[in-house]
C-alpha cells in the first residue's frame, strides 16, 4: 500500500516521472504527505502506512535490489511462512476460484468485515479460459498444475509464493497473502487446488 501511495504522492509532489529521473524525493515529505492523506485510520490500520524492513529495502532500491540484499529479503521471507498443519497444500479449486474472483477486503468499505478477504487474483493474472476480464501484471497461469505434472512438490512451492511472494522473487508486486494476512492458510490451500487439481478450469 505504501509503495503505491509513495509512487502517486511523488508526482503530487513535483517529481518528474521516467527513467531518467535523477532527482531523489525527500523521505520526509513523502512520509508526511502519507500521513495528512489519511488523517483518520482505524487503528488496525495505523501500521499499514509504516513498510517492514523488506518493504523499506524494496524503496530504496526501486523495486531492483542488489544481489546481497535480495538474497536476505528471500531468507527473512521465507522464514516466515506458516505451513499447513496438517502437511497438506492443496484444498477445494471451487472456493480457490470463488477467492481468485472476489476483490472483498483490505478496504475502507470492507469494515467492519462482512465476509471473508478474496484473492481478487484475476487483477493481475489469466488463470481460466473461461474468464475474459483479467489483468496483465502477472503472468498467465492457464494449465499451471497440467503444465508441473500435478506435483506434490510444485503445490508446496505454489503455497509458499502466494503466502510469501518476496521469498521467491524480492520486491515482488504480488501482495504477501499470508504474511499480511490478507488471506489464511485454508484459503491459500485453496488457490493451490486452483491452480493443481486436474478438474480445476485452469488445467482443462
Amino acid at each position: 500500500m505504501r509503495t503505491v501511495l509513495a509512487g502517486v504522492l511523488l508526482l503530487a509532489l513535483g517529481a518528474a516521472p521516467g527513467p531518467a529521473q535523477q532527482q531523489q524525493p525527500d523521505p520526509a515529505r513523502v512520509d508526511a504527505a502519507v500521513t495528512a492523506a489519511f488523517p483518520v485510520l482505524p487503528p488496525e490500520w495505523q501500521a499499514r502506512l509504516l513498510p517492514d524492513e523488506t518493504l523499506r529495502q524494496c524503496s530504496i532500491h526501486r523495486n531492483a535490489p542488489p544481489k546481497a540484499v535480495g538474497e536476505a529479503i528471500q531468507q527473512r521471507e521465507r522464514a516466515g511462512i506458516v505451513h499447513p498443519s496438517d502437511g497438506q497444500y492443496i484444498g477445494d479449486w471451487k472456493k480457490g476460484e470463488a477467492s481468485a474472483q472476489s476483490g472483498y477486503g483490505q478496504r475502507f468499505t470492507d469494515l467492519p468485515a462482512r465476509r471473508p478477504n478474496g484473492g481478487n487474483c484475476y487483477a493481475c493474472h489469466q488463470i481460466a479460459k473461461q474468464e475474459v476480464s483479467y489483468g496483465t501484471l502477472g503472468p498467465p497461469l492457464l494449465g499451471y498444475g497440467r503444465l508441473r505434472n500435478f506435483a506434490d512438490a510444485d503445490a508446496k512451492v505454489v503455497y509458499e509464493k502466494i503466502y510469501n511472494s518476496h521469498a521467491a522473487f524480492p520486491c515482488s508486486t504480488m501482495p504477501r497473502f499470508g504474511a499480511a494476512k490478507i488471506l489464511t492458510v485454508d484459503q491459500i490451500k485453496d488457490l493451490v487446488a486452483l491452480l493443481m487439481s486436474p478438474d480445476s478450469p485452469v488445467n482443462k
